[in-house]
């Protein structure tokens, strides 16, 4: 039996070798994508494997994420001893791997179950632009997708027997998830949300075990925020209030469903609309299943998850400051809304008892086919792209050959210890020099501003390619400081400030 189940899901294995294969082919030329948050992650791993300390390449502690990527990044380079971000590529190419035989794994469980089904589904996945964007950078969502596959499948397990022991192994990933991304609370909703609608327990072993998933749920987040709240003072962070109201959110999640959909920026305009009625058909079938004591499947496990993460993204981004919402912020959805979207399909073809469901089955396919070969076409584009010039980023040739970064790398002896160097970028001068830097303050954090101007002796080092509005701008440090301009090359200047 154990041997069957293993060759039933051989489509998943092959498909997920192609995964793999994808993700080296797109970070062969330089290597995995290299962005700001890498760089935190990688020098926070490279610290904690070689001294055990959480601290971050500035010397300060790990705060504005959670601890566990870097932890799983450690462990790897403790066993390779390989720096992350040489081993990077391989990482991802092996989540990516994965994640599709997960994915297929999970699709073999459907109640309406179709092969077909099955392989189209994990083409898209293999395809997929926001996928493949995430799994050729060093980040924490390869791992959190990945983290989310494995609540559902044992949220599943949980679901045949509604034993404690089950539940445990759920909300122990549930916990786990929490601190690979702050956004893991969604796991914990979902599994919340699925115990709730759940008709097969009696109300207070119901409510015994929302409270036991809750607390260990909760549990590693609560230990990894107050550990946060002892080493800096802060929980999370700073975090600034949102610039973006609750409707413009809405839009820029339509947005980014229509580029997942491969639909034009014609269809831009209605991207609020498309997001309030995803959302809410979501919503209502979940609803309506539960109403109908259908609630206990793989597919409204997806479903749950897909409804929490997407109002949290849309309900968070309207209350605290981070990036505008895009394709990144939204990949750990992409597949649950993919499954969500189009599960039903199989299910409504076998209720059609006339051969009609044979050219609707047809339709069905060629829809899927001609959505698949839009995607080729962007993926195609992107790779020819990478091909040439890198994986956008810190590891691209714009940054890897340019004249400022060869300057800096071959000028450090003009940086006299002891006076501290500021820039616009900190982890661009550690990635490229190793040297520490603090980055100029955020134009919004008045105290932190008054003290960089009460600093008499400094050095910047100004990236003139980098537009970072939330920062205080050149122009403005110019009319409150002196600066001397001692070393320049295309790109960027470096500047002392020596006050008496």
């Amino acid at each position: 039996m154990t041997l069957k189940r293993y060759l039933t899901n051989i489509d998943s294995l092959i498909a997920a070798i192609i995964g793999f294969v994808v993700i080296y082919l797109f970070t062969k030329y330089s290597g995995v994508g290299i962005s700001p948050d890498s760089i935190m992650y990688a020098s926070t791993a490279t610290n904690l494997q070689a001294h055990g300390t959480i601290i971050t390449f500035n010397k300060g502690p790990l705060v504005f994420f959670p601890v566990f990527y870097p932890f799983f990044l450690a462990v790897i380079q403790f066993i390779t001893r390989v720096d992350p971000i040489e081993a990077g590529a391989m990482i991802n190419a092996t989540l990516f791997a994965a994640v599709i035989f997960t994915s297929g794994w999970i699709m073999e469980k459907f109640i309406s179950h179709s092969r077909i089904y099955k392989w189209l589904i994990l083409i898209a996945i293999i395809l997929s632009p926001g996928l493949l964007e995430i799994y050729t950078y060093l980040w924490s969502e390869t791992l959190f997708i990945f983290e989310m596959l494995l609540f559902i499948i044992a949220y599943w397990r949980y679901l045949q027997t509604h034993s404690t022991k089950a539940l445990v192994w759920v909300a122990v990933i549930a916990a786990i998830s929490c601190i690979t991304r702050y956004a893991g609370v969604t796991v914990i909703g979902a599994g919340g949300l699925m115990l709730l609608l759940d008709n097969q327990l009696a109300i207070k072993k119901k409510v015994g075990h929302i409270l036991l998933f809750g607390i260990i749920g909760v549990s590693l987040l609560a230990g990894n925020l107050l550990m946060n709240r002892i080493n800096s003072g802060l929980s999370t962070g700073t975090r600034y209030p949102s610039i973006t109201p609750f409707v413009d959110n809405l839009y820029y999640f339509g947005t980014v469903i229509c580029d997942w959909g491969s639909l034009s920026k014609a269809a831009y305009p209605y991207a609020a609309v498309i997001t309030s009625v995803v959302l809410l058909a979501l919503i209502g079938i979940l609803l309506w299943k539960a109403f109908k004591g259908r609630i206990n499947s793989y597919e409204n496990i997806v479903i749950a998850f897909a409804v929490v993460y997407g109002l949290f993204i849309v309900i968070s981004a309207s209350i605290s400051r981070y990036e505008r919402i895009n394709s990144r912020l939204l990949s750990p959805m992409f597949i649950p809304l993919l499954i969500a979207c189009t599960s039903w399909v199989p299910d409504v073809l076998r209720l059609v008892k006339s051969k009609a469901k044979y050219a609707l089955a047809t339709v069905a396919v060629l829809l899927m086919l001609s959505f698949e070969f839009f995607t080729v076409k962007t993926d195609y584009q992107r790779y020819d792209d990478e091909c040439d010039y890198g994986v956008p980023g810190y590891s691209d040739d714009d940054w890897n050959k340019s004249e400022f970064i060869v300057y800096l790398r071959h000028h450090q002896n003009m940086f006299k210890p002891g006076i501290p160097i500021y820039t616009d970028a900190d982890e661009a001068v550690y990635f490229f020099t190793r040297m520490s830097s603090t980055v100029i303050p955020h134009k919004d954090n008045k105290g932190d501003v008054q003290r960089f101007y009460a600093q008499k002796r400094f050095y910047l080092i100004w990236f003139t390619n980098l537009y970072n509005t939330e920062l205080i701008s050149l122009p403005d440090i110019m009319k409150n400081k002196k600066l001397v301009k001692i070393g320049s090359a295309k790109e960027g200047d470096i500047y002392l400030c020596e006050e008496k």
